[in-house]
């Protein structure tokens, strides 16, 4: 065991006096012993992180004074390290230079590509230590582990809606400034979100990556295959919480509803105040879909319940009134 220790370091030390021999800095040599001993003599006076090499340090003090010397000069964006702006400037030119071994796919960023292979092996190092669910990527662990604590550090600073992720917020944030920045090279549409453009580059291609695994028909999106694969199924997870009936499709649900919407309740209804109880009862809180994520529902004027029990007398009393006559 020490033989072979004692043979590493030999190893170790006439790789850095070949180092050493290389080169003309002295300097040079000692920054790179250190990573052998691990010594960090460099530290932060604001938050105390050491660093082995006095630029890491400098490059680090950046993310303290908000100094940002690396400007884009496509954009203007600004960064702390010349890795970052380097790395930015990619999504200007669309260079992808990590390309990954097994389909073929391509990246800007090296931690990218390492991410997607792990979709390949279904490595996920990644452990939420209050569920124990795991993940490929440490940004969805963090994103995961806010649905615990509640946090949504990103804030709107039109309405002050707070989300998880800083890519959430910027996507609202389109939505205030009208902003579609990914074109579509076919016929120019302009989307908003850059998963909505590869979704309609489908209509194009003509291509149908997502296969039901019962009957093989192909699909544009993963959503539609959802919807497909219910009728194989038999699932209605969408249902009215007024009369109970299920459907298989939320726009199924949705038109429903607006089948209690427009019926009203007749003047000589003898159970008027049971109506108008149930018609009070159908707010907002009890519709499966939130006003927010149903917008075509609108609940903000009041929904005239038909009763069914009241109709029935109502009927009752037209026909005897016509008989007396």
């Amino acid at each position: 065991m020490e033989q072979r220790h004692s043979a590493q370091l030999g190893t170790r030390r006439k790789q850095c006096d070949q180092y050493a021999n290389s080169t003309n800095h002295t300097g040079n040599l000692t920054q790179h012993q250190r990573t052998h001993t691990g010594e960090k003599p460099f530290k932060c006076t604001v938050c105390e992180e050491t660093f082995s090499q006095l630029p890491h340090l400098t490059i680090h003090q950046r993310t303290h004074i908000g100094d940002k010397p690396f400007r884009c000069t496509s954009c203007s964006k600004a960064f702390a390290r010349s890795s970052h702006l380097k790395i930015h400037q990619r999504t200007h030119t669309g260079e992808k230079p990590f390309k990954c071994s097994v389909c073929g796919k391509a990246f800007a960023k090296a931690s990218y590509l390492q991410g997607h292979q792990r979709t390949h092996t279904g490595e996920k190092p990644f452990r939420c230590p209050l569920c124990g669910k795991a993940f490929a990527q440490s940004r969805d662990l963090r994103s995961h582990q806010r649905t615990h604590t509640g946090e949504k550090p990103f804030k709107c600073s039109v309405c002050e809606k707070s989300f998880t992720e800083s890519s959430y917020l910027k996507k609202h944030h389109r939505t205030h400034t009208g902003e579609k920045p990914f074109k579509c090279t076919v016929c120019e549409k302009a989307f908003a979100q850059s998963s909505i453009l590869q979704s309609h580059q489908r209509t194009h291609t003509g291509e149908k990556p997502y296969n039901c695994t019962l009957c093989g028909k192909a699909f544009t999106w993963p959503s539609v295959l959802q919807s497909h694969q219910r009728t194989h199924t038999g699932e209605k997870p969408f249902k009215c919480t007024l009369c109970g009936k299920a459907f298989s499709q939320l726009a199924h649900l949705q038109r429903h509803q607006r089948t209690h919407r427009h019926q009203t309740i007749p003047k000589e209804c003898g159970l008027k105040s049971t109506c108008e109880s149930q018609s009070t009862a159908m707010s907002p809180s009890l519709l499966k879909q939130e006003p927010e994520e149903n917008p075509s529902l609108d609940t903000s004027k009041g929904i005239n319940v038909k009763c069914e029990e009241a109709n029935v007398k109502y009927e009752e009393t037209t026909v005897k009134s016509k008989e007396v006559k």
